[in-house]
């Protein structure tokens, strides 16, 4: 018993040593790492309560088929949710439910960072519908059956904490990061109010300001608040600029205003459009301005567009400028764009939801420089400072904007006779009534990192995009899609395998590069062994677009995404 309690202790959170407690020992099975694969941890299972998982396992050895995807078996819960609390004489029930969860939770997060698992178990949508019955019953189930499912979610779910996942910008899982997501869940409440989230009303205003401080808006005076990703963070920006030009907007409609257009960078995020279509301003109103050979928008095309639109009788209202676009990683420069918006009136948006957190880097912060004169700020900590989704902040300059622009004055929420400072009730400022607590997750990772932690997790992944960019740019088979180091970690490249190398007719060579990147990524989700993104770009076919956010990435892990890529591109 003393042996097999120490061996557990390999296990996350005392998963052993709690089935070693929970169990008999008079058929223990102890299972190590052999030639069946890699083990998430030792799993010890007790052959005379399940003797099923047991022979799964050998089943798993049959199949040659990965020991990590061997689960912890739960206790016998063959007892329906309703026996949980509120439940009389619930609470250990509860506990004992709760605390498998915690384990299954643990065991996944152990493996998400063991580069020996895949990043995906891949099945196709109609192999999974078949392999699982996801339909929902009239009669509850057990939680030994619920048991079953979480752990079946998580056996197919992407893992974007590993170190080889580098599919979209927002990877990586922080600890401190995920205890404050569970502490919020727990909590349970809504941001619209003080009297219902106190302590997080607060820890929002507190963040805000300091987030206003960086940016450079003096003192951390203005406004803000944390909507449910990028896309509406941008939309808020639009709305204000509108309200803040046409007020009277807010009751009579867009048939009481001209016609109004905004500008935005060819590269930029299609939120704007998207943003436009919901306000009723209409996405043929979204004016894309030209970029650069490396994705910046072009200040002097801003300007003859805009005097274009004024010409045609248009009112121009809103510029969206761009703090790392999507694809390329480019910064538009803020200086010039600010001056253009500043000669004819105009709000001046900046889309930092990618690169924004480089503000908090004193090596690559100049990137943005021109940001603090930005009438309002998208910030998404969610993406390059791996908060836990969702996490995307609207910053803006003008205070009180945004409670003119959206209140309702709900009477039977917003009342104005409490017994406390009111301007802490957030709620009538946001488009949304309930809203969910993402502020947390932020705080708490910025009181255990602080700043400077922030900063150094920055620097690592743009120095790991740095030394990607190093090794390929003059590596035979790989192109660069632009000239020039990258601006942020976004590293944009073709593989061109030896069958299409030397290929002397551009077009057909063409015709075939641009079904590499499907095919290689095909393969990748396949063997499970990593995941980048591609997509075509203008007139520019299929390309890699490879993204570093993860600070749980390292050099090794570049190293091996390149021979990845060779491995599974070799005989296209």
């Amino acid at each position: 018993r003393a042996w097999c309690q120490a061996a557990a202790q390999k296990l996350s959170g005392g998963i052993g040593s709690k089935l070693c407690g929970m169990f008999g020992f008079s058929v223990l099975l102890l299972v190590v790492v052999g030639g069946w694969g890699k083990l998430s941890g030792l799993q010890m299972l007790h052959e005379s309560i399940f003797p099923h998982t047991f022979l799964q396992i050998l089943e798993y050895k049959s199949q040659n088929v990965s020991t990590a995807d061997v689960f912890f078996p739960s206790s016998s819960f063959f007892f329906p949710s309703s026996d949980l609390l509120p439940a009389m004489d619930g609470d250990t029930k509860t506990m004992t439910f709760l605390q498998e969860v915690v384990d299954i939770l643990l065991a996944y997060i152990v493996e998400s960072f063991d580069r020996e698992t895949k990043v995906i178990d891949f099945h196709y949508p109609n192999e999974l519908l078949q392999m699982n019955n996801w339909e929902l019953q009239d009669e509850p189930a057990t939680l030994d059956d619920i048991l079953i499912s979480c752990r079946a979610t998580l056996k197919y779910a992407i893992k974007t904490a590993h170190p080889r996942y580098f599919n979209q910008l927002s990877t990586g899982l922080d600890m401190v990061g995920l205890a404050a997501d569970w502490l919020t869940s727990t909590a349970n409440t809504n941001m619209f109010t003080y009297e219902v989230a106190p302590v997080f009303v607060l820890l929002e205003y507190v963040s805000l300001k300091k987030m206003r401080e960086i940016i450079g808006w003096p003192d951390g005076r203005g406004d803000g608040i944390f909507s449910p990703g990028g896309a509406i963070s941008n939309m808020y920006a639009m709305l204000l600029a509108r309200f803040k030009m046409f007020p009277e907007v807010k009751e009579k409609g867009m048939s009481s205003v001209p016609r109004l257009v905004a500008f935005t960078s060819e590269h930029s995020h299609f939120s704007i459009k998207k943003g436009a279509a919901a306000l009723g301003i209409g996405t043929e109103s979204v004016i894309c301005i030209k970029a650069d050979e490396s994705g910046k928008m072009i200040p002097a095309d801003l300007e003859r567009r805009i005097l274009e639109a004024k010409q045609k009788g248009f009112v121009p209202f809103f510029v969206s400028a761009t703090a790392g676009t999507t694809v390329y990683g480019a910064f538009d420069p803020l200086i010039a764009i600010s001056d253009i918006c500043k000669k004819y009136n105009i709000w001046m948006h900046v889309d930092g939801a990618w690169g924004g957190s480089l503000l908090m880097s004193r090596r690559h912060r100049w990137k943005l420089d021109g940001v603090e004169r930005a009438n309002s700020v998208t910030w998404n900590p969610h993406k390059m400072m791996s908060v836990p989704l969702q996490c995307s902040a609207l910053l803006v300059r003008e205070e009180g904007l945004m409670q003119n622009c959206n209140q309702m004055h709900a009477c039977y929420l917003f009342q104005q006779d409490k017994h406390y400072d009111l301007s802490y009730d957030t709620g009538d400022k946001a488009l949304q009534c309930g809203r969910h607590v993402d502020i947390f997750k932020l705080w708490l990772m910025w009181r255990a990192k602080g700043t400077i932690g922030f900063e150094a997790q920055i620097d690592k992944c743009l120095e790991l995009s740095e030394y990607l960019y190093n090794k390929i740019k003059d590596r035979e088979g790989y192109e660069m899609v632009f000239d020039g180091k990258p601006q942020h970690t976004n590293v944009c490249f073709w593989y061109l395998p030896p069958g299409i190398r030397y290929m002397e007719d551009k077009e057909e060579k063409k015709k075939h590069l641009h079904k590499v990147a499907p095919v290689i990524k095909a393969r990748m989700m396949e063997y499970g062994t990593t995941m980048v993104s591609y997509q075509p770009q203008g007139d520019k076919v299929n390309f890699f677009r490879m993204v570093i956010s993860n600070p749980a990435a390292t050099f090794q892990d570049i190293d091996f995404l390149i021979e990845e890529i060779e491995r599974l591109g070799q005989d296209l």
